[in-house]
């Protein structure tokens, strides 16, 4: 399978943010995204396929733009359904159901049907859980930069103890992750962008 250049990627935020606000926030979170998960490659020992996180890392997002109203205000009672909004804007540009899924698949450390309902969060009831070692790592990485105002990288144990609010579960997700794929080098990346590192 060929998946999008890059560029292709950034004409297609291009084409969908609301504003020149929207895309610098959405955009420079999902390259950081991609930042991190290519350096957790480089000591990764499992088969992967770097273009295929590369594309999920640029792309997981997208459906962020879907959630800004005509003030460029961000609605964030309905955050949570940023990722089915993604995998809607992909299906409806042709794009494969595995990249759609990088979209659908990567909040928190996954949603299954028990917590939507449990919740009443606003999504249909169905598991969003990242199942391929692609859809984990691009959930993964997602989880050390944070869109906030201003935005900030978090070290993995300030995400630890950010998740455990949803239960032992969760950061037993996030634990297991960490020992498959590694603690990124932060640091080195906060001080590129000028973001703080909690």
């Amino acid at each position: 399978m060929t998946f999008p250049t890059t560029e292709e990627i950034r004409a297609l935020h291009e084409r969908y943010a609301p504003s020149a606000e929207a895309l610098e926030l959405v955009y420079t979170h999902s390259e950081i995204v991609w930042k991190i998960a290519d350096q957790l490659l480089t000591v990764y020992s499992g088969e992967i396929d770097r273009e295929l996180v590369r594309a999920g890392c640029l792309l997981h997002d997208i459906g962020v733009y879907r959630l800004y109203d005509e003030n460029g205000n961000l609605d964030q009672k309905n955050y949570v359904r940023h990722g089915i909004l993604g995998h809607q804007i992909l299906q409806t540009e042709g794009s494969p159901e595995e990249l759609c899924r990088f979209c659908s698949c990567h909040t928190g450390v996954g949603l299954t049907r028990h917590d939507i309902e449990q919740q009443g969060l606003p999504l249909p009831p169905a598991d969003y859980l990242a199942i391929t070692a692609e859809e984990q790592l691009v959930m993964y990485a997602d989880k050390f930069h944070s869109k906030t105002t201003p935005p900030k990288f978090l070290a993995a144990d300030t995400y630890a103890l950010y998740v455990a609010r949803f239960g032992s579960d969760k950061v037993d997700s996030f634990n297991q992750m960490r020992k498959k794929f590694g603690d990124p080098d932060l640091p080195p990346l906060a001080a590129g962008y000028g973001h703080a590192l909690t």
